[in-house]
């Protein structure tokens, strides 16, 4: 039994045995890895009923903790949510490995054989707020690219994420691997989230996934290499060529569909000469959708909010949404430079030309033309799961797959070859 009170302890058993679990997991077949995640799913399945009793008691805990609607739909799991846990389980066992592709071979005059070869990253720390599901997705795809993973979870998501990895080791154990390969820090003791970010000898990054304050955190305080997650502050501009009927549709959908998740819209920017048309008739949809509308004096009726310059780069995660007009593409993008986050922007429009200058000269991770921002998501880009969208421009951006959790070696074959 782990003491829970010695949090330096704690933490550093549990980094030591993630490092010793990455070696095994780094060289299993991807016939067992495949089997780890399958046998997960599986038993994820057969005790869902588990894992919704399990998060009964979080949404319970979230509510008298004072969590948004919009959070407390992020923490919510039921049958079909657990379904899609399973699924993307699945989904990642039936990817390619990743590990031990070969990126690129070539041979030198000298006679040397060269290939750059993917390998794992070693243990990846994840700290994730809210979503339970998080645990599932991080863990099939740390798995399936042989890395070992800690799993910080949010304090309110204790319950489900215990109940969740459960699952996750059993498949583990049943594999062949070990157990050590996935763990979930058993406390909601804040000084473990201090200890991950200086655990350099055993952590080789560290994967926040979470709002504003706690990605600013992990930022600042981390030793470990950081995938940064940025708050997810998603524009959609209006172009004057933008097809009324897609606009209508793909504004309502990337707004109301799930509002507490990154890829939801924030902030609408609608050019001036379709302000008093296609812009109102999207205005009032939203109202009627019963979204608050934050709009600038062009786009106020006697149903908005007037917008102040506090609603520009505001992540509301929740039916809201800032709306203001600009002269065109130019005053579109900067904005969008000045306040977005570098995570998701959407162009709609008919123009051709319009939408690529706006992809190309656009520098965030994910630029969308005539799509929902709800698609700014690992699953639905063909990767199963992610273990979050990073915002920062090494290593990983975007969307992080198993493919993007893993770094590279160069592998070099002679024949007794020596240089002159």
């Amino acid at each position: 039994m782990k003491d829970l009170t010695d949090i330096p302890n704690l933490m550093a058993q549990i980094g030591r045995d993630a490092k010793k679990a990455s070696v095994a997991l780094a060289n299993a077949s991807a016939e067992r890895k495949y089997a780890a995640l399958i046998g997960a799913s599986e038993h994820m399945w057969r005790t869902r009923e588990d894992i919704i009793a399990a998060n009964a008691k979080d949404m319970a805990y979230g509510r008298d903790k004072g969590l948004s609607a919009a959070m407390l739909d992020r923490l919510m799991l039921d049958e079909d949510r657990i379904r899609a846990m399973v699924d993307g389980l699945r989904s990642v066992a039936e990817q390619a490995d990743p590990v031990g592709a070969v990126i690129a071979n070539w041979q030198m005059p000298s006679g040397l054989d060269i290939s750059r070869v993917r390998t794992p990253l070693g243990v990846v720390g994840v700290i994730y707020e809210s979503r339970p599901n998080v645990t599932a997705d991080a863990a099939a795809l740390c798995v399936k690219s042989g890395n070992a993973v800690i799993l910080r979870g949010g304090s309110e998501s204790l319950h489900s994420a215990t109940a969740i990895h459960a699952a996750v080791v059993q498949g583990l154990v049943e594999a062949g691997l070990p157990e050590a390969a996935v763990q979930l820090v058993p406390t909601r003791d804040r000084a473990a989230v201090s200890e991950m970010l200086s655990m350099t000898q055993f952590i080789d990054v560290i994967v926040p996934r979470g709002g504003k304050g706690l990605v600013g955190l992990v930022q600042r305080e981390a030793r470990v290499p950081v995938f940064a997650h940025l708050e997810g502050i998603v524009h959609i501009y209006i172009d004057k060529q933008a097809d009324p009927q897609k606009t209508m549709d793909v504004v309502l959908n990337a707004k109301t569909r799930r509002t507490g998740i990154c890829g939801a819209a924030e902030c609408l920017l609608i050019h001036q000469d379709i302000a008093d048309g296609l812009g109102a008739d999207v205005i009032q949809m939203l109202l009627d959708a019963g979204v608050t509308v934050d709009a600038d004096m062009a786009l106020q009726s006697d149903r908005t909010k007037t917008a102040t310059d506090d609603h520009w780069g505001k992540e509301f995660l929740d039916m809201e949404i800032a709306a203001k007009t600009v002269s065109g593409l130019d005053d579109a993008l900067a904005h969008i430079r000045q306040f977005g986050s570098d995570h998701t922007d959407c162009i709609l429009t008919e123009n051709a030309a319009t939408a690529e200058r706006f992809l190309t000269e656009l520098d965030s991770a994910i630029v969308m033309h005539n799509a929902s921002t709800q698609f700014a998501d690992g699953g639905e880009f063909g990767m199963g799961a992610e273990i979050g969208i990073a915002t920062g421009k090494m290593h990983a951006r975007g969307p992080v797959g198993a493919e993007q959790l893993t770094s590279f070696k160069y592998i070099v074959r002679g024949d007794g070859t020596v240089r002159a």
